[in-house]
């Protein structure tokens, strides 16, 4: 889940316009400790896909 989808407990607002403090912090924690939070969708299952197509490829050039 994206930060962006959050809701602060603290103000009710959402995370990623960081009104209050308790909400900047928060969006700061979770950019840095989450690598694929920046990317949407279609791009992780495109990488997933790549992922998986070059897994097949090795596996064929072994067997």
């Amino acid at each position: 889940m994206t930060y962006d989808r959050l809701v602060c407990a603290n103000c009710a607002a959402p995370v990623s316009e960081g009104r209050c403090p308790v909400c900047r912090a928060n969006r700061e924690r979770l950019q840095q400790e989450n690598f694929f939070a920046g990317l949407n969708p279609m791009a992780l299952i495109a990488l997933l896909a790549v992922l998986v197509a070059a897994v097949a490829l090795l596996a064929h050039q072994t067997v």
